[in-house]
């Protein structure tokens, strides 16, 4: 794949999650299947809850960079059990970062006066966010849009997760 500038960007497979809400089950699930499909890295939009969730990430192959969700209870307790995993980083309500020569934006999605102008900025490839507990993907001119839904069941009655192929810039939503 060729950026703007026409360097040579190695193809990327984002894993994405969001609102584990202590379901440890479900999260272990969504461990399992991107551990089976290969991801090169997983997204969390946040909701984690309580600290021992990140027993449940453990053992993700990729790494996982995580922000905060309205609900994560103790939050310095779960930044310093995922700083006990090098593969895990997890802080702030917000995560900007590059892979696979997209441009990400990373956050819960519970103010929507900052996803609408994070969708209108135009620098952005790929916003990526949760709350809802409803999956989605569409596209806003050239940035796609994913939530991946939520990992926890109980309110929706599905479990979903999203994976992002960053060559073909496209997204699909997984239930678990």
């Amino acid at each position: 794949m060729l950026p703007d500038d026409g360097t040579v960007v190695d193809p990327v497979l984002l894993g994405i999650m969001s609102d584990t809400h202590d379901d440890i089950a479900q999260t272990k699930s969504a461990v399992t299947w991107f551990n089976n499909r290969g991801v090169d890295q997983v997204l969390h939009a946040g909701d984690f809850i309580s600290p021992f969730m990140i027993d449940a990430l453990k053992d993700l192959s990729a790494p996982l960079t995580g922000v905060f969700g309205n609900n994560d209870g103790d939050r310095r307790l779960l930044e310093q059990k995922a700083s006990a995993l090098p593969h895990l980083t997890i802080g702030g309500a917000f995560a900007r970062l590059d892979a696979g020569g997209m441009r990400i934006a990373l956050l819960h999605g519970n103010d929507r006066d900052l996803l609408l102008t994070l969708t209108r900025c135009g620098t952005l490839d790929l916003l990526v966010h949760g709350h809802t507990h409803r999956p989605e993907v569409r596209r806003e001119g050239s940035l796609l849009v994913v939530n991946p839904g939520a990992v926890y069941r109980q309110l929706t009655g599905r479990s979903t997760i999203a994976v992002v192929d960053t060559v073909a810039r496209s997204a699909e939503i997984v239930d678990l």
